[in-house]
């Protein structure tokens, strides 16, 4: 199981895992290689020498260099392999997840809620090659901005638009509709009795008011479920998810 699977929450599947473009880890690692080459080259510049004592010397600075360059470059090389498997894009039905980190791990999430919209970048090579920067525009300050050099960046980025189509359609679904500001009850109006209004509109006789329409219990129930989802997303908070059942439950 990867790091990224330890960080879904209840009720939270992943819908489509993308990494980076392999070229990242050889761009990575291009000293790395290129100290393999130069070890390669003194190495075989040291099997040329004489058997004279400066050669000797020689050749035994030279071999200390090759096995310096050798194993640093190789110790820089797995390195960069393991930051390189570590790093994964995850999508899920609720948020897109960046990992990365070897010893110490980051992750980084953008709730789907909060995708405007993601811009993608792709070079000549890029498309030649199958990737690109997908920038994800959001309404918070926090959260993905930039996927560098994404391997196959429109299928990430039509799978993400997709989850959060239907993100919506399940937020529409539940009848989920946020309550405007609350605010403090402005006074009523005095009459000229000093009656208020509202203690005048009381005492007059007034038609009475029909009862509300009663919901069907099997729409009800799925309504409830709904609504027990998005409070587990954090898309509600428990207060609005209470008051939204026991508004749902007066009506049986």
């Amino acid at each position: 199981m990867s790091y990224a699977d330890g960080l879904l929450s209840t009720g939270e599947r992943i819908s489509y895992r993308n990494k980076q473009h392999p070229f990242v880890f050889i761009w990575g690692a291009r000293y790395a290689i290129l100290a393999g080459i130069i070890a390669l080259v003194i190495f075989w510049f040291r099997n040329g020498l004489g058997a004279d004592t400066a050669s000797g010397v020689a050749a035994t600075l030279l071999g200390w260099a090759t096995a310096i360059l050798f194993f640093g470059g190789l110790a820089v090389a797995v390195w960069t392999a393991l930051r390189y498997v570590n790093q994964e894009y995850v999508l899920t039905n609720r948020r897109v997840i960046q990992v990365e980190g070897v010893l110490n791990r980051n992750s980084t999430d953008s709730s789907l809620e909060k995708i405007n919209d993601a811009v993608l970048t792709q070079s000549v090579f890029g498309r030649m090659f199958d990737f690109g920067d997908l920038t994800v525009l959001t309404a918070s300050e926090a959260g993905i901005d930039k996927m560098h050099m994404l391997r196959k960046p429109i299928a990430f980025k039509k799978a993400m638009l997709d989850a959060k189509h239907e993100f919506e359609v399940d937020m529409e679904r539940a009848g989920w509709q946020p309550g405007p500001p609350i605010r403090d009850a402005a006074p009523a109006p005095t009459s000229a009795g000093g009656t208020s209004a509202a203690g005048a509109a009381a005492a007059s006789p007034s038609p009475s008011t029909p009862p509300a329409p009663r919901s069907d219990p099997d729409e009800v129930t799925r309504t409830l479920a709904s609504l027990a989802d998005l409070r587990d997303r954090g898309a509600i908070t428990p207060e609005e998810y209470e008051h939204k059942k026991a508004d749902l439950l007066s009506r049986l």
